[in-house]
């Protein structure tokens, strides 16, 4: 698979709930950065604390969350997505739509970085 591809894949897996085939596109030492004032802001590195910090408070905190690209730009190492999150947070019971642009580092075939941009106040109103 080139790129692309593997992170086309790496969202697949996202929305179907194959978090181990999401993480056997990791490389070991992935650096993950979810925006500041984003819910689960900072900078995480590896996969236990991308699971830990991110990944579970998503599934635990909001119901039906999504991360859906609407166009990959494949720019060598870099794959940048355009998309939208939603979901309903449990705890307000609010919904959100709120755009973002995900730039992801691929070497060797394997993720080593991934840097979330997006609207947080937009995700601060559902909370």
């Amino acid at each position: 698979m080139d790129n692309k591809q593997i992170i086309e894949n790496g969202y697949k897996c996202f929305a179907t709930g194959d978090v181990p085939g999401l993480l056997a596109t990791f490389d070991e030492n992935i650096a993950w950065t979810e925006a500041e004032g984003f819910p689960y802001g900072g900078t995480y590195t590896g996969a236990n604390a991308i699971v830990e910090n991110v990944f579970m408070k998503l599934g635990g905190e909001w119901e039906n969350f999504s991360a859906v690209p609407d166009e990959l730009l494949d720019a060598g190492d870099n794959i940048i997505a355009l998309g939208h999150y939603s979901g309903k947070f449990n705890e307000t019971g609010k919904s959100m739509r709120v755009p973002f642009a995900h730039v992801w580092t691929l070497r060797d075939g394997k993720i080593v970085k991934f840097v979330q941009y997006t609207d947080t106040l937009k995700v601060s109103e559902a909370l």
